[in-house]
């Protein structure tokens, strides 16, 4: 019995602190009262001080399916990208840092849950929405 207990406690854990938000928190203020159908993805960037803007490229699907959805070049440590929800998106960040580039790469797949207890009126809550093109680690 004692066991069990450590394995489900194990696994409430896991899920709670897992890197993904699976919208199993909902935000209220972010919600709102009718579905959406396209949301704005979050990117967050590095400020790329080094030599001027960094490029953007987004894709529908996976990285190797070269599904070219836009395109563009920014200087800021945020933006965003209107997509639509339930499918898939990577988006890649091109860095130049004197000598060498650097390329960074996430996927989402934005998704809508409708949560009728945890506010004060029923509402959509968008979740996995947001990328992270910062830099880790570079030498």
């Amino acid at each position: 019995m004692v066991n069990i207990q450590k394995v489900l406690l194990l696994l409430f854990i896991v899920v709670l602190f897992s890197c993904e938000e699976h919208g199993l928190f909902v935000k209220c203020p972010d919600c709102t009262i009718g579905e959406p159908v396209k949301i704005q993805l979050e990117v967050k960037l590095d400020i790329n001080s080094y030599s001027g803007p960094t490029l953007i490229n987004v894709y529908e699907g996976n990285l190797e399916d070269s599904v070219l959805y836009s395109s563009y070049n920014t200087t800021r440590t945020r933006t965003t990208i209107p997509v639509t929800i339930n499918k898939k998106y990577t988006v890649t960040a091109t860095y130049y840092i004197p000598g060498n580039y650097y390329i960074t790469v996430d996927s989402a797949t934005p998704r809508v849950r409708y949560e009728k207890d945890q506010c004060d009126d029923p509402c959509y809550f968008v979740y996995d929405k947001m990328i992270d093109l910062r830099l880790k680690y570079t030498k």
